[in-house]
């Protein structure tokens, strides 16, 4: 669990890292550097879940060997599935990482949501979506890692 109280924007306490794999951890379906450690790093204080369409179809291999749950997502309607994904968890435990437009709703509905822009970019819907943007998933797990930066950028 991670908890951190943030002024102005409330108690958070996190059990679950909800994320999305194709250009938000990956580019190309390829896994950026340091982000294997990284995940393996929070899997320690958070449950991490991996939500992708995955398609490259390459997410299965390159997650392999870090403590996550992986979520193929098929069919139509990617963005209501990652939505209802995170308030099966409990929406107000989750904390998000996305970049594409399919992602937006499960940005906005979890208790913090991060969208991440990558090489792939990152989509308008989901940047407004989003609590905090960053440059990069490296950036992202790094506020996770030290979760008092949240302070300095959700506070009034």
């Amino acid at each position: 669990m991670l908890e951190i109280y943030i002024p102005d924007f409330g108690s958070v306490k996190l059990e679950y890292l909800v994320s999305d794999f194709t250009g938000t951890l990956s580019v190309d379906g390829t896994l950026l550097p340091k982000v294997r450690e990284k995940l393996n790093e929070i899997a320690q204080f958070l449950k991490i879940h991996i939500l992708t369409a995955d398609i490259f179809e390459k997410a299965c291999t390159e997650l392999e060997g870090i403590n996550c749950k992986i979520h193929i997502i098929k069919g139509e309607n990617l963005d209501i599935q990652k939505e209802d994904y995170v308030k099966n968890l409990g929406a107000e435990r989750v904390v998000a990482l996305g970049n594409g437009i399919n992602d937006r709703r499960m940005l906005k509905t979890a208790r913090l949501g991060i969208a991440v822009t990558e090489g792939e970019g990152c989509a308008v819907d989901a940047l407004i979506a989003a609590d905090v943007h960053v440059r990069s998933a490296k950036e992202g797990l790094d506020l996770l890692l030290n979760p008092k930066r949240f302070k300095a950028t959700l506070r009034l």
